[in-house]
């Protein structure tokens, strides 16, 4: 279990994270259709009470000084059309176990050993190039899951799109009943596929994960999102 030092201040660590998450992408025009990334359930643990603070940094709520358990995850990627486009101004949401395995939701199991600390739930509004950023953990196993993290993309005009994603080469993909529907598409499989690498330089065992969502847009729809 690891724990994050904490930020200069809150408002300088999600500005400053926020444009390291648009530094890691580049611009350009893809020579063939991207791969949609698959729907996946929304599942039944959406927060059904959304918490004071939906920001995009999950292990500090509001301005606490205790920062949630877990091994911090800096988990940033872009929202794309099926040419590569960038789509702006969309709200991706996410919602995860903490690291004791419970939802930010009254139906949770393990409720009693939810940690406090953990947001549970964050909002980002895509920018320029499409990015989107989250300080948050690694997931953990929930009971009859694989460790994943759910993703909700609404745009104004259309219908809210939800998937998940998951660690690579985690032992309990095999097994997840969720991920059977998709797994004889071998593409489809691995666009919800992520490494979770260690942070260059971190000292307290960070590390970085990379999900782009494509969605089957037109570049119209994608400049319109907003």
């Amino acid at each position: 279990m690891r724990i994050n030092p904490l930020p200069r201040t809150r408002r300088e660590f999600l500005q400053g994270m926020a444009f390291s998450a648009a530094a890691f992408t580049t611009s350009g025009l893809f020579a063939e259709e991207l791969m949609r990334t698959p729907h996946q359930t929304e599942g039944p643990f959406y927060p059904d009470k959304l918490p004071l603070d939906t920001d995009n940094d999950l292990l500090i709520i509001n301005d606490g000084i205790t920062p949630a358990v877990g091994t911090i995850t800096h988990l940033s990627g872009r929202l794309l059309d099926t040419s590569g486009s960038p789509i702006r101004n969309a709200l991706v949401e996410i919602w995860q176990v903490d690291n004791n395995a419970v939802y930010l939701h009254s139906g949770s199991g393990n409720s009693e050993n939810r940690d406090s600390n953990f947001q549970g739930f964050g909002r980002f509004l895509t920018g320029s190039t499409g990015e989107y950023y989250f300080r948050t953990i690694k997931p953990v196993p929930y009971p009859g899951r694989t460790p994943h993290i759910h993703f909700a993309v609404k745009m104004k005009g259309r219908d809210k799109f939800t998937t998940q994603c998951y660690i690579k080469g985690h032992a309990g993909n095999a097994r997840d009943g969720v991920l059977r529907s998709i797994r004889e598409n071998k593409k489809a499989y691995d666009s919800l596929m992520v490494d979770f690498k260690p942070l260059k330089g971190s000292h307290v065992g960070e590390e970085t994960a990379k999900f782009d969502i494509v969605m089957g847009l037109t570049p119209e729809d994608a400049d319109s999102a907003g």
